[in-house]
């Protein structure tokens, strides 16, 4: 972990002896919401842990912190409470059911009361006439000033040894001028100038490291993608990862387009059509705010399929399928002897419960890497992200072998 993080403990120490606290920005989304709900009711016996990557060997015989034991807390603009959230899933998704609800009840309420009202500077159209936030007018350093201020009251409060910051609001429209911000000292001079251009996710992320708090961009948001962010979390020896996590379609398609390069087969057309009708959906009807999402869609096939004719992504918000995405494929290719063929997939699930695992997996390996001084970015996290920072390769195949050689190595330092 790092040196200048406040909870620094003796390397020797176990992380399953460890309070762990889990701070989550947009804590009262439907992400955030059914990874809150799943840990409680894993705590509980209400549901095991199907879904999550840390639960299956190689990467189970890490030490990690328990899941039953992360202590919840978070930022949102949304003043919904986390119990009506979870009621609208259950009502509309059917997921959580109603009996895990009825279990976890109690458990929401007392996380509820924990949330903070966060910032949505340059968070487009996912502030709406509901939300509450902290006040535009304040200057950039005043609002890192609240957030850090946040985090280490939560700290200090729940007595937790380590806390991570894991991203898990709404997309924000792309920061066009990202290129500026390469440096840690530009960085800091925007900061000190009250550049209004720099968006949220900046600011959690700035906040957190400096802290030296490990951080988890789950969003296609900027985030901690900027270099100076990036160059903060080297200086400060904080692990940080993202970005935009590999849930649904993204993930088949860096399952299933090395299939298509391994065979030497010449794909002339890949179209992906996705329709969704929760508030991520919503939110992503902005062309702005759905760029950022866009681009890290299309890029993974890029990068395995550099030749492909041509490589279109479509996300349109459906309000009636709720939080069930629906992703229809069709793949035109050419094989031997100029034989055109096709090839077409659908993929439908509840978003949220693909995503909410690997929003708990994250949280255990961060701090993993957090305990044994694996600061700055961290590429054996790949597999989890459709534009992994630092990665070039989108392989998933190749990504999951990247963290099934970490859990080899660090468990056998372990033993």
């Amino acid at each position: 972990m790092s040196a200048d993080s406040p909870h620094a403990a003796d390397s020797t120490d176990s992380l399953t002896g460890d309070r762990t606290g889990v701070w989550l920005v947009g804590a009262r989304g439907n992400v955030a919401t059914m990874a809150i709900v799943g840990a409680r009711a894993i705590a509980a016996g209400h549901t095991d842990t199907t879904g999550m990557v840390t639960e299956r060997e190689p990467v189970s015989a890490l030490e990690l912190p328990p899941v039953e034991e992360f202590v919840f807390g978070g930022h949102d603009i949304d003043p919904t409470s986390l119990v009506e959230q979870a009621e609208r899933q259950c009502e509309r998704n059917g997921v959580p059911d109603e009996a895990t609800l009825a279990g976890v009840r109690d458990d929401l309420t007392a996380v509820d009361e924990r949330i903070e009202v966060g910032t949505a500077i340059n968070c487009g159209a996912a502030v709406t006439d509901e939300s509450q936030q902290l006040e535009e007018s304040l200057s950039m350093r005043t609002v890192l000033d609240q957030i850090r201020d946040d985090y280490e009251s939560f700290r200090t409060a729940h007595d937790l040894d380590r806390l991570i910051v894991v991203n898990v609001a709404s997309t924000e429209p792309e920061l066009p001028t990202a290129d500026q911000y390469d440096t840690r000292d530009a960085l800091e001079e925007a900061l000190d100038t009250d550049d209004r251009d720099l968006p949220a996710s900046v600011l959690y992320a700035y906040a957190a490291i400096d802290a030296g708090h490990p951080f988890v961009n789950f969003t296609p948001s900027t985030g901690n993608a900027l270099g100076g962010v990036q160059e903060l979390a080297a200086d400060r020896g904080v692990p940080h990862v993202g970005r935009d996590a590999k849930t649904g379609e993204t993930l088949v398609k860096s399952a299933l387009a090395p299939m298509f390069a391994g065979r030497n087969l010449n794909v002339l057309s890949w179209e992906g059509h996705n329709i969704l009708g929760n508030k991520d959906g919503l939110v992503l009807e902005d062309e702005q705010n759905a760029a950022g999402k866009l681009a890290s869609k299309g890029d993974v096939l890029e990068s395995i399929l550099p030749e492909v004719g041509h490589n279109r992504v479509r996300i349109d918000y459906t309000p009636s399928l709720a939080d069930w995405k629906t992703a229809w494929d069709y793949i035109h290719f050419e094989g031997f002897l100029n034989t055109e063929m096709t090839m077409q997939f659908t993929w439908e699930g509840s978003d949220s419960a693909l995503a909410a695992p690997l929003v708990l997996d994250l949280v255990r390996l961060i701090a993993h890497a957090d305990e044994y001084g694996d600061g700055g970015l961290q590429p054996h996290l790949a597999s989890f992200f459709k534009a992994p920072l630092g990665v070039d390769e989108h392989d998933f195949s190749k990504q999951l072998h990247w963290l099934y050689d970490y859990a080899a190595t660090h468990s056998d330092t372990e033993v």
